[in-house]
């Protein structure tokens, strides 16, 4: 009895094109001059490097080292000596450069000193998982998720089914339809260490109909085990991991959730042959195997390759001529991205190297307009909206297409094989989750700023009180010792001290001295932070800080002087001749101070974000809060302004009854221009309140005309 299978929604049939590549066994591709590896080959933290330039390594060291949970190493593909670390152009849609480690080989072919783990079942789950880890597999068939995390089951998770993803659905690439008829034992051992691991229920092996000898193989290689071989009909994209899930479970994983939710784990072909090799023959990941096809290849097939291969090398031992590339596509026709420097290594996620002439691949159509046909959706194996999802990216509406789900899309490229108007949507998908992925990123980094700097700030004004406290204690000290010396007989009533002018003008002389010294050491501090802008100092934070306290220590002083001097001096203390205080001039050098603060903080933020530096969020902030402060005060002054500007006219306008008169016509001539204005903006925004500001505006007409008429009646009488 067949077992029972279901289907996914969507999918499409391209042309396979496999038998170009599949009818020769794997050949061993060699060592080049060089080897250029990554430190990051898959999904997650990049693995840090513990090698220098001018070490000898040899083959299976490891290179760098996991800096994470979601991390895995990498390990030097052969022996020979370190020439380089630097970054170096690496297989991206981006053509991004990386940090790279550039081994040249000694031929010695040196193995690091390895020994496999022999009967697993003896040991421990962690210890194979960590055996697993320091090998540093990740996934061989998708994006390169470190294999170890898969397989770290909870221990209150069950996983019922275990599923071997064997499908191989994209056209051209048949790695892994070599790697099960040659080596099907050595599979069949790795998924048998899996199971081990996550205790499933039952261990499904799919495979599409289109390879009957690797079928075959995989029965003969299971035959005694529980193992089931399932062969699903040849449909684009079921090699998706949740498609492939449903096909063979019927359960379907809900949006954002993982396999294991579901109780199931899947793992690739090559990912459970590298798991052998690690558990049973110590030998970590340094190779695998890579399609290399295309008519522009006169020796297609597939090829066992070191991992930091550079693939124009590769390419010429599949003797391609540099003269004949027309464009080479890491990955297949479908998911695969195209690359224009022959320079990039060979990865862990390398499965295919696609090398077409002009005919056969043929320069893409230019863009039409989206004609709405729905083709899309009618494909897309993850049911979302591809044309919605389009118009979001396009119009850079991020948050609407993560609400849309763009993160399920697998990047399959069925809409786009199927868009009648040739739009690259899967281009466009990528564009928008790299922007999601950067403004996440940012808004990280903006967070931990935050806290950090709210942690500081806490922490100096916890400093700051306990420095207040301990003043105060001494100060009460030394009170009290004062009061033991001075004899009792000399201590007068309060009521006498109080009313003593003396002590009233000694007590005043002494704050007005406190505020002017506080008031120099913070003007001294602000010159001292302008030379240390200008000298590109890297204390500007200390610095800045350090104003701040000061003025916020003169500010203080300056109030207590003030409300001294208003309390406690008597009126004939002051000098008879001093002139009132101008508070119109007192707001507009508050105003001047507050704007040169700002501007100095908006310098020093500028060369911190322009340099990198870590407290640039920190500089933002206080900018922005010395920005609000310098508004404030700018806003008090004008306020300041027109009220005594007012002032000056009421006056004037006592004086002169026809002046008077003028400035009224004035101010409601303006009045009636405002009101004009929000009308027609109004207008032309289809804004309510309409009718209110029509009335304004003939209120604002009858009070001009009212004050016209009584100039004219001035007017008159004057003549």
């Amino acid at each position: 009895m067949s077992r029972r299978l279901w289907d996914f929604h969507g999918g499409v049939h391209p042309a396979q094109n496999k038998k170009q590549s599949s009818e020769t066994s794997i050949r061993a591709a060699g060592l080049p001059d060089y080897l250029v590896v990554p430190v990051q080959q898959h999904i997650g933290t990049p693995a840090h490097p513990i090698v220098g330039v001018g070490d000898r390594v040899l083959k299976g060291q490891v290179l760098a080292q996991a800096s994470g949970f979601v991390s895995v190493p990498c390990h030097a593909p052969t022996s020979g000596t370190v020439t380089a670390i630097e970054p170096r152009p690496i297989q991206h849609p981006s053509q991004m450069d990386a940090l790279c480690v550039v081994i040249e080989p000694d031929g010695a072919e040196q193995w690091v000193e390895r020994e496999g783990l022999g009967d697993y079942t003896r040991l421990d789950k962690p210890t194979v998982l960590q055996c697993i880890r320091d090998a540093g597999i990740a996934g061989m068939g998708g994006a390169g998720f470190p294999s170890v995390v898969k397989l770290g089951v909870k221990p209150d998770q069950k996983i019922k089914t275990l599923v071997l993803n064997a499908v191989e659905c994209e056209p051209y690439i048949t790695a892994d339809d070599r790697l099960m008829r040659e080596r099907a034992a050595d599979i069949v051992t790795g998924l048998q260490i899996v199971a081990w691991l996550v205790e499933p229920e039952e261990i499904l092996i799919g495979i599409e109909d289109n390879k009957p000898l690797a079928i075959e193989a995989m029965r003969q290689a299971t035959a005694d085990t529980a193992m089931e071989v399932v062969v699903v009909p040849t449909k684009y994209p079921s090699g998706g991991e949740k498609q492939l899930i449903q096909m063979l479970t019927g359960k379907e994983v809900r949006s954002g959730g993982i396999p294991a939710d579901v109780g199931v784990i899947c793992h690739n072909t090559g990912t459970a042959y590298a798991i052998k090799r690690a558990v049973l023959d110590g030998e970590p990941l340094i190779s695998r195997i890579t399609t290399i096809t295309g008519d522009c290849v006169p020796e297609k097939g597939n090829y066992e390759v070191a991992l930091g291969t550079p693939v124009g090398w590769l390419l010429q031992q599949a003797g391609v001529k540099p003269t004949d590339l027309h464009r080479l596509i890491v990955g297949g026709p479908m998911m695969g991205f195209a690359v224009h420097n022959m320079a990039v290594p060979v990865v862990k996620t390398t499965n295919c190297l696609l090398v077409p002439t002009a005919r056969e691949f043929p320069d893409p159509a230019p863009e039409q307009p989206c004609i709405r046909c729905g083709s899309c959706a009618q494909v897309c194996p993850a049911q979302l909206l591809p044309q919605q999802l389009y118009w979001f990216a396009k119009a850079r509406e991020l948050d609407k297409a993560m609400h849309y789900n763009l993160a399920d899309c697998i990047e399959c490229g069925a809409c786009s094989y199927v868009c009648p108007s040739n739009i690259p949507l899967v281009q466009y998908y990528r564009f928008a989750k790299g922007e999601i992925r950067n403004q996440q990123q940012e808004q990280q980094k903006a967070d931990h700023a935050r806290q950090r700097f709210e942690a500081r700030q806490a922490r100096l004004a916890k400093e700051e009180a306990e420095k207040e406290r301990k003043r105060q204690e001494r100060a009460k000290a030394a009170a009290a010792k004062q009061a033991k010396k001075a004899p009792a007989a000399s201590a007068a009533p309060a009521a006498g001290e109080a009313g003593n002018p003396s002590d009233s003008a000694t007590e005043l002389n002494k704050l007005q001295t406190a505020a002017a010294a506080t008031m120099k050491r913070y003007k001294d501090a602000q010159k001292a932070l302008a030379q240390a802008e200008k000298s590109g100092s890297g204390n500007l934070e200390a610095l800045q800080q350090k104003v701040a306290q000061l003025q916020a220590k003169a500010d203080a002083a300056k109030t207590a002087f003030q409300a001294a001097r208003a309390e406690g001096a008597a009126p004939e203390a002051q000098p008879p001749s001093a002139p009132a205080e101008d508070p119109l001039a007192a707001l507009k050098a508050a105003s001047a101070e507050d704007f040169a603060a700002y501007k100095a903080a908006e310098k020093a933020y500028e060369a911190a974000r322009d340099q990198g530096a870590d407290d640039a969020e920190t500089l933002r902030l206080r900018m922005e809060e010395l920005k609000q402060r310098s508004e404030a005060s700018k806003t008090a002054m004008k306020e300041a302004r027109a009220k005594q500007r007012e002032a000056i006219q009421r006056q004037n306008a006592a004086a002169d009854p026809l002046k008077a008169a003028q400035i009224e016509v004035a101010k409601h001539q303006v009045l009636l221009k405002k009101a004009s204005k929000a009308l027609q903006a109004a207008k032309d925004s289809d804004a309510g309140a309409i009718d209110h500001l029509q009335a304004k505006v003939e209120e604002a007409e009858h009070q001009l005309q009212a004050a016209e008429n009584t100039l004219k009646q001035l007017q008159q009488e004057h003549a």
